[in-house]
């Protein structure tokens, strides 16, 4: 397993020179470099072996890597098509994880959930987003009546 995390300054400056990527002011992007806040955020959301992730916003796969490792699996929408090969490259260890480019407030979460998960699933939802986006997407979980918890 890498064990170079991704949730470092280092590491995270490496990631985004060796792509020429810059962040997005007008996505709200800022990315996790602290492995501490990382490990919290997991707790936080009992994350284990039988909890299965929606993931809001993986940006360069600091928290999807973290949860990928704890969690069963891992769903993490995105909607910068930028960061594909990112997180398909630095990511590609990792079996239990899928990303999928779309919004996830044009997502069909009724579908997704019959189509990916079984009712026995405890699932999570859990994002490192800009505040102006946080009420619009909770909404939408809410209005989906899905049985998830959110962290």
């Amino acid at each position: 397993m890498n064990n170079k995390n991704i949730a470092t300054p280092s590491r995270t400056k490496q990631i985004l020179k060796k792509y020429g990527l810059t962040m997005k002011k007008s996505l709200g992007q800022n990315f996790l470099v602290e492995p501490g806040i990382l490990t919290k955020m997991l707790a936080a959301g009992e994350i284990d072996k039988d909890t299965v992730v929606i993931e809001i916003g993986p940006g360069i796969g600091a928290l999807t890597e973290r949860l990928a490792q704890e969690a069963k699996q891992v769903i993490a929408f995105e909607v910068d098509r930028r960061l594909e090969p990112i997180l398909k490259n630095e990511l590609a260890e990792y079996d239990n994880i899928e990303v999928i480019f779309q919004d996830i407030l044009e997502a069909n979460l009724p579908e997704l959930f019959a189509d990916r998960f079984e009712p026995t699933d405890r699932i999570v939802v859990a994002a490192n987003l800009p505040y102006y986006i946080t009420t619009p997407i909770i909404m939408n979980f809410i209005e989906a009546n899905l049985p998830v918890d959110a962290y």
